[in-house]
């Protein structure tokens, strides 16, 4: 019997072990994606307790402890943080099969060195021992992303944020003299970057609340108002210059089914007159108003080489109770199944006619279009940059072993595994980088089943480098952030 979370677990092949152990575990991580709070890290701040750094804002472990039978209180009510780690004890055992088994032992063995496994009965050993270890000097934010070998992390930022942190991180990084400085093992060495994250620009369904934001558009913008199409295109343009002035270069969206529709500037002036006035809008007002805007960011972001990613079909906040007790982001999304290939085609294609198309990232959170993305990118690949138009890695629901699977034996099918630019964390919590470990050893073991059946040459100069490209390098190149340097083992 194997025993559980070994060194090889997830491995099953020798070529699997190979791959792994001597070319994807040295890589270091280039979390391109993930929600992580800007502030804690310029701040370097620290937490009391697990329960603290592991429950909040996790909505992967609320989901999970609600379906457990545990009261609301004890996932995102007034508890103590012991309690709710008590609670989360009491889940733990019932999530075999679920990553997040997973997940929680490879936390735990790798931030704290506890290789028990956590339940009612080792809840309190496991409780001390991990808030001792947070008590030592390194067990910071900073310290965290250091010792999990992190060199870029991509967070998530609305256009209306003022970027003082990321302003605070990218001076830190450069240095007084402005320059990008050489390594120094010395110094804080991970490069923390905003995305452009303007989704709010186009949530025509709450008109009052899009309003309110449109009002804080413009007062961040240093606009008067915001009243024609014109001018929030002007406005969002201010705030893409700002953000690039903070060292972004990498954008992100989320949309329920992409949009291809017809608009002229007059039927989306009075779409905005109507919104701001109250009114509700009909589906193809909405979808009309949303093509447009995401069309100029797509051009605006061409123009700049940055990154465009799309995530497509997530239906949140389906739980109206819940959403008004709690609000959104707290655990009650799912996949949607919108028809998604001829209006995503459509969208492109309108880029790509005039060579406005920039490197762009497709999620699909729906496991069924794996195929559709994967045969999308090829269709507007150009020859510019290797991999330009990426199949993203498996998100959300798929971030575990079958869904990154399928993910990816779907691009090996239909496209380029080898110019992947892999994974990342979509995580709001700084323990869960060995996710990242996790997407490897998959990675690891499908290239190595290959090989074990005859399916891929056992050439591991050749294989090694491909596991390091999409382990690192791809990313590293792709993104192409100056101050991230490319050298491993420097």
């Amino acid at each position: 019997m194997k025993p559980f979370l070994d060194d090889d677990f997830l491995l099953t092949t020798d070529t699997a072990r190979e791959l792994y152990h001597d070319h994807a575990a040295p890589m270091p991580i280039y979390d391109f994606h993930c929600h992580l709070p800007p502030q804690q890290i310029a701040e370097d701040a620290r937490f009391e307790t697990i329960g603290e750094a592991w429950l909040a804002g996790d909505h992967y472990k609320w989901r999970a402890m609600r379906t457990n039978g545990v009261d609301e209180r004890f996932v995102t009510g007034d508890a103590g943080w012991r309690e709710k780690f008590d609670r989360w004890a009491e889940t733990v055992p019932a999530t075999i099969g679920n990553p997040l088994y997973h997940w929680t032992h490879l936390e735990l063995q790798r931030h704290f060195g506890i290789h028990e496994l956590l339940s009612p009965a080792t809840a309190d050993d496991i409780w001390h021992r991990a808030n001792r270890t947070m008590t030592e000097p390194d067990f910071s934010v900073r310290g965290l992303l250091t010792r999990m070998n992190v060199r870029y992390v991509g967070t998530t930022d609305d256009p209306v944020d003022d970027l003082r942190f990321h302003r605070a991180l990218a001076a830190e990084s450069r240095g007084g003299d402005g320059a990008v400085p050489r390594r120094d093992p010395g110094r804080f060495q991970t490069v923390v970057r905003p995305s452009f994250r303007p989704d709010r620009a186009w949530a025509l369904d709450d008109p009052r609340a899009w309003t309110a934001w449109i009002d804080r558009l413009a007062v961040a913008a240093d606009m008067d108002s915001i009243e024609t199409i014109e001018q929030l295109r002007d406005a969002l343009t201010r705030r893409i210059d700002a953000f690039a002035d903070a060292g972004c270069r990498v954008s992100d969206h989320a949309l329920v089914a992409p949009v291809n529709a017809a608009y002229t500037d007059g039927l989306l002036n009075g779409v905005m007159s109507f919104a701001r006035r109250g009114g509700a809008l009909s589906g193809e007002d909405r979808a009309a108003f949303t093509t447009a805007v995401l069309e100029h960011l797509a051009r605006e972001y061409a123009r700049r080489g940055w990154v465009f990613q799309l995530h497509i079909g997530a239906l949140r906040n389906t739980n109206s109770r819940m959403l008004s007790s709690l609000g959104p982001d707290t655990g009650f999304d799912s996949i949607a199944d919108a028809p998604i290939a001829a209006p995503l085609a459509g969208f492109l294609d309108r880029l790509d006619r005039d060579d406005a198309l920039p490197r762009t990232i497709l999620y699909g959170l729906n496991p069924r279009d794996n195929e559709v993305l994967a045969t999308m990118i090829g269709n507007f690949q150009d020859g510019s940059v290797a991999g330009k138009i990426q199949h993203g890695s498996g998100w959300w629901f798929n971030d575990q072993k079958d869904g990154m699977l399928r993910q990816m034996t779907s691009l090996a099918n239909l496209g380029l595994l080898s110019r992947f630019v892999g994974m990342l964390t979509d995580s709001r919590s700084f323990l869960s980088f060995p996710r990242h470990e996790y997407f490897r050893r998959v990675l690891a073991d499908l290239i190595g089943g290959w090989v074990e059946r005859g399916e891929a040459p056992r050439d591991m100069a050749l294989l090694g480098q491909m596991v390091r490209n999409i382990c690192w390098y791809n990313a590293h190149d792709y993104f192409g952030i100056d101050e991230v340097t490319r050298e491993v083992n420097a």
